[in-house]
């Protein structure tokens, strides 16, 4: 045995000595193995159980001061003999799992093995382990450092007199034995409420608590309710903020004119949807008096951080949620609604604090010039794109209605035409968005559907509020200050090579080299816009597309080839919005001296650069999570319209193919369904992932995307929000 080069010291220190933390560790860094205690013991010759239990207790100081790891195998290693990293557990459907890190460019595989010590959300530690047969960096389970404390929704089922949950989130992929429920009789397939029981995992079976009973027929209702609690979305006011927000004045008194320019006298009006529950930007535009000399635009936009003081308990509830969710029947809104639908919402013919973007446009419709400032304006009215666009090509009975202000709605029309042609407001890609509009009945069930084109005026009010943004970003950025960037980085190099490949079987092409920029991509749709694989070529592109992020560092935003980028114009639904108009009060109450902390409003605040990651990553994560939200809502309104449908034969295009089969978008519906590959009888099909289709082995059939073809409505499972399809006939 070789000798513990600080024995002597431990001797001095201890009756019965040890080997010192130095001779563990050197040793443990020289084993680069995982070893267990047993193991250590019979290395350093301890026989007694006095000297194993001291070791015992070495081990754990040191484990407690990071200088060892302790897994969950019950062995011991040296953290630098481990490529250890820090991530979110992905769960998968199928068992396996994925463990997503801020330091890795790919997720790392987790097996189904090592899915047994961790669930779907936990945050672990973990260490990197040998590429798998696929070529996949794999990751090995070491503990638990955050677990997933979100409490599961699920269905209730009794079978052999054991009571248990099988989650609706597929991710979650294990029953749930219930040992106790808030109720003594619950109705087997009921949608109930489970809170995971500590140290969760005892022989392969997860325990939890049933804490509520959601229901059991679905409908609009319990979908959200399922989607709110899945995602653990809150949606409910506290005491604290009831109480606040009752001391709010539910009227503008004079003296909240202070400081502000009155603006009352402009033609202001808001531009939304039909649909719209708050209106929080309101336009006006006026040539110059030469007209050579280009127009002057405001983009009015609610002053909600005048009513929304940081830090209190309004503020943390608005953070908390980070932005508002619209599903079909129901809102849960970022702000209480005496602020979002009526203090702060512009609504016609009532006076409101704005905070003002007025800028100075060329003839050509670029930005030259811009001040923002607080005002009070008062709306002249409330218009529909829809309203507008008819107004602007010739609509007889609304230019009647409106003729007071139809000489500001033909300034907009002429300004529309000028930024249409210069696009400056929009230099990057220009994306038609093209989506389902979704009539409901009185039940809210989907009753019709129909695709929602964008017309100009939607297009028109998109570019006055980039061009906001844009005037924002450059006013903050001028100061230095931390500010929450919108950030929108360049696709991975994988991404743009997986696009070629799956273009050059079009026999397209996209120009740009190795890093292609934001105008390669824009000629590629303006080149194919008359092409039917239209629609099919923007979704495949905006898959290869990363996702946009909050962030104060900024990293520009190549989806509009822009340098800087913030978001301005929706603070009653956006936080970061609501963050941006504090910084930029801030900035105006202290131009002469900008590096103090004394602000002159309560409703100004400098973040520090700390204060702005967190609520970046925040923002960016609750963002997600709202859309994640609505879609599993929409997603059970589309089955369940699908469900009265089942038999039927439809046309549709292949609209993604994966190693599992293809999807299949109704033409008449716009809703999607999979032909699962086991369907497909008439020979065995593999999946080519660079050209994204399914080719037979021996008949050589393809599937490949834009395919159009027949398919029959198979079966519909509303729980799984799944609409299976058979093959028909393809052309």
């Amino acid at each position: 045995m070789v000798v513990d080069p600080y024995q002597k010291r431990e001797a001095n220190k201890y009756k019965n000595p040890i080997p010192s933390r130095e001779y563990i560790l050197s040793w443990l860094r020289k084993c680069q193995d995982l070893i267990s205690q047993r193991n250590l013991e019979k290395k350093f010759g301890i026989n007694n159980q006095e000297e194993k239990k001291a070791l015992r207790r070495r081990l754990r100081a040191m484990e407690r001061e990071g200088q060892i790891i302790y897994t969950k195998n019950r062995c011991y290693i040296a953290p630098e003999n481990l490529k250890v990293v820090q991530g979110k557990v992905i769960g998968h459907r199928d068992g396996y799992g994925f463990l997503r890190t801020e330091t890795l460019k790919d997720d790392l595989w987790l097996s189904s093995e090592q899915m047994r010590c961790c669930i779907h959300g936990d945050v672990i530690l973990a260490h990197i382990v040998n590429s798998d047969r696929k070529g996949r960096s794999a990751a090995k389970f070491l503990k638990i450092l955050q677990p997933n404390n979100v409490l599961i929704v699920g269905r209730y089922y009794i079978k052999n007199e054991k009571k248990f949950v099988i989650p609706d989130d597929t991710r979650f992929n294990f029953k749930i034995f219930i040992c106790l429920s808030v109720e003594e009789h619950i109705e087997i397939g009921s949608v109930v409420v489970v809170k995971l029981k500590k140290n969760l995992i005892r022989n392969n079976k997860i325990k939890g608590l049933i804490v509520e009973v959601l229901g059991k027929e679905m409908g609009i209702n319990l979908a959200i309710e399922i989607a709110l609690r899945t995602h653990a979305i809150p949606s409910l006011w506290s005491d604290e903020i009831k109480k606040q927000i009752n001391t709010i004045n539910d009227t503008i008194n004079q003296s909240d004119f202070k400081n502000r320019i009155d603006l009352r006298h402009l033609p202001f009006f808001t531009i939304d949807d039909e649909d719209a529950r708050d209106f929080d930007d309101a336009i006006f535009c006026k040539k110059k008096i030469n007209l050579e000399e280009g127009w002057d635009l405001w983009v009015a936009i609610a002053d909600v951080s005048y009513y929304i003081k940081p830090n209190t308990a309004l503020d943390k509830e608005a953070l908390a949620r980070g932005t508002s969710i619209y599903f079909p029947s129901l809102v849960i809104p970022m702000l209480p609604e005496k602020i979002s639908t009526n203090l702060c919402s512009l609504i016609p013919y009532t006076e409101r604090l704005c905070l003002i973007c007025e800028m100075s446009l060329s003839k050509t419709g670029e930005l030259i010039s811009y001040k923002h400032y607080e005002a009070i304006i008062y709306s002249h009215g409330r218009f529909t794109y829809n309203e507008i666009f008819k107004i602007w090509n010739g609509d007889i009975f609304l230019r009647s209605k409106y003729k007071k202000l139809l000489k500001y709605i033909e300034n907009l029309s002429c300004l529309q035409k000028i930024l249409h042609d210069n696009n400056h407001s929009k230099k990057g890609i220009d994306f038609e968005n093209i989506e389902p509009k979704f009539i409901l009945d009185s039940n809210f069930r989907i009753k019709d559907i129909y695709q929602n084109i964008r017309n100009d005026a939607h297009k028109f009010i998109e570019s006055c509020m980039i061009l906001a943004n844009i005037a924002s970003a450059s006013f903050v950025e001028k100061y230095k200050h931390p500010v929450l960037f919108r950030n929108h980085d360049r696709p991975k190099k994988d991404s743009i090579i997986s696009f070629r490949l799956f273009l050059k079987e079009l026999g397209l092409t996209l120009s740009g080299g190795e890093t292609p920029e934001s105008i390669h991509y824009s000629n590629l749709l303006k080149n194919i816009s008359n092409r039917p694989e239209y629609e099919m070529i923007q979704t495949i592109l905006l898959r290869s597309m990363k996702q946009a992020v909050y962030s104060p560092d900024n990293c520009g935003h190549f989806g509009l080839s822009l340098s800087s980028y913030v978001h301005f114009t929706s603070p009653i639904r956006r936080y970061p919005d609501l963050v941006l108009h504090r910084v930029i009060k801030y900035l105006l109450s202290n131009k002469n001296n900008i590096s103090s902390n004394d602000c002159n409003s309560s409703d100004t605040y400098l973040y520090n650069i700390s204060e702005m990651k967190q609520i970046g990553i925040h923002c960016s994560i609750t963002e997600r999570r709202a859309d994640e939200a609505s879609r599993n809502v929409i997603d059970w309104l589309k089955c369940d319209f699908m469900n009265k449908k089942i038999g039927e034969i439809l046309t549709g295009v292949i609209s993604n193919v994966t190693s599992f089969g293809f999807f299949v978008r109704l033409n008449q519906f716009f809703i999607d369904g999979l032909v699962h590959i086991a369907s497909l009888h008439d020979d065995y099909y593999y999946f080519d992932s660079l050209g994204l289709k399914l080719i037979g082995k021996s008949k050589k059939n393809i599937y490949r995307l834009g395919d159009t073809l027949q398919v029959q409505v198979l079966s519909v499972n509303l729980h799984e929000r799944k609409i299976e399809l058979s093959l028909y006939k393809s052309y």
